[in-house]
């Protein structure tokens, strides 16, 4: 009897880990990367027909840090192939997510907080070495998409030079459900602590690097850390060597000094990838417009979230007015749309759904020239001008 106790025990907890090694994944998923629900978004006739006119390009998803296949159609998370094809998306940056300091917030996390990440990459049964290594976490997150463009080149193309990117827009020139992919980091904590894991990266296909996520890190302050500092030595020789390579730089989650430190020694435009403006949204995750004003004044782009922190709301409408803001603030051709996507955040729609944003901006009254130029054109120019070669 006691045999048959420990053998029914046994056999429980091996159908329990199976179970949740299984199905374990796409629950987490589910329920971290939900939107809020709503019912149909009405759309006039007029943004149906710019909509479907418009070249759109997004700076920001975290949607290889999931286990889903990205050719095929989920009804959870917020970005696969289909449903950016469905929302008329030409760009998409995929940004690869190393490190999450469990508790996390907006305004203080010590940056030897446990880790949410490693957790998730073993549940995911992602390799091994990606188990302690943070380089080697975004370099299979890389993977994903390099095998993507490779088993379904139909409908995505990975973009890694100048040359790519002219090829590209000719091929979706004939075929307008062809998706451009690019990488970037969350965070040069991926580096590891090893600037020759900078280019090690870039030969991985790396084209776009954040400094900071959530916590300070070797390379300076985060907007939500505890130091509020700068770029340290180690920072400075990390932008010289981005710099060198041609990789553009990210600063959304870098602390105010830090950017400012990037905006003295860099000698090309930076990026905020995904952020809101705090004279439209006064939240913690945003820094000052006065910043603002000269990232764009030295040719940079600032890419608008599509969540409540960043923006005061969730809603297509919240979105527009926030563009509409930087709009007035720093210009047209320095606002881009930057959603934040598959980031455990609550958007109010998903990549499918981004003609809510066009029609919105319309009803706004925002220019049809404009429009264009945030829902895509400026991403598409500042990758002529800052993409490697």
């Amino acid at each position: 009897m006691k045999r048959f106790l420990l053998l029914t025990l046994s056999v429980t907890f091996t159908l329990i880990v199976i179970g949740t090694l299984i199905f374990g994944p796409s629950f987490v998923d589910n329920q971290i990367n939900q939107i809020s629900p709503h019912p149909p978004f009405e759309v006039s006739e007029k943004a149906q027909k710019l909509h479907k006119d418009l070249l759109i390009g997004d700076w920001h998803a975290d949607s290889t840090l999931w286990n889903r296949v990205l050719s095929n159609q989920y009804d959870y998370g917020h970005v696969d192939i289909p449903r950016l094809q469905k929302g008329n998306v030409a760009l998409q940056m995929f940004t690869s997510v190393s490190k999450s300091p469990r508790g996390q917030n907006y305004k203080s996390n010590e940056t030897s907080t446990n880790d949410n990440i490693t957790s998730l990459v073993i549940l995911q049964r992602w390799p091994i070495k990606t188990w302690s290594s943070l380089t080697e976490r975004v370099i299979y997150q890389a993977s994903k998409i390099h095998t993507l463009a490779k088993q379904d080149s139909q409908n995505f193309m990975l973009i890694l030079s100048q040359s790519d990117l002219t090829e590209f827009i000719k091929k979706r020139n004939f075929n307008s459900d062809l998706i451009g992919g690019l990488l970037g980091t969350e965070g040069s904590h991926a580096l590891d602590g090893d600037l020759k894991n900078i280019e090690r990266l870039f030969n991985e296909g790396f084209r776009m690097m954040s400094l900071q996520h959530f916590f300070d890190n070797k390379l300076g302050g985060s907007l939500h850390g505890t130091s509020g500092k700068g770029l340290t030595i180690f920072g400075q020789e990390a932008i010289k060597e981005m710099l060198r390579l041609g990789i553009m730089i990210d600063v959304s989650h870098s602390s105010e000094n830090v950017v400012q430190d990037v905006l003295d020694l860099s000698h090309e435009p930076i990026l905020v990838s995904h952020t809101g403006f705090y004279g439209h949204c006064p939240s913690a995750r945003n820094i000052s417009d006065s910043l603002m004003k000269e990232i764009a004044k030295k040719g940079g782009l600032v890419a608008i979230g599509f969540w409540k922190a960043a923006v005061c709301d969730n809603t297509p409408k919240s979105v527009a007015e926030a563009i509409q803001y930087g709009i007035e603030l720093i210009g047209a051709k320095h606002v881009a749309l930057g959603s934040d996507f598959d980031g455990a955040v609550l958007p109010g729609f998903d990549s499918s759904e981004l003609i809510a944003i066009t029609h919105e901006l319309l009803e706004a009254g925002v220019e049809e020239s404009d429009i264009r130029l945030v829902m895509g054109e400026n991403m598409l120019n500042y990758l002529k001008k800052n993409l490697a070669n």
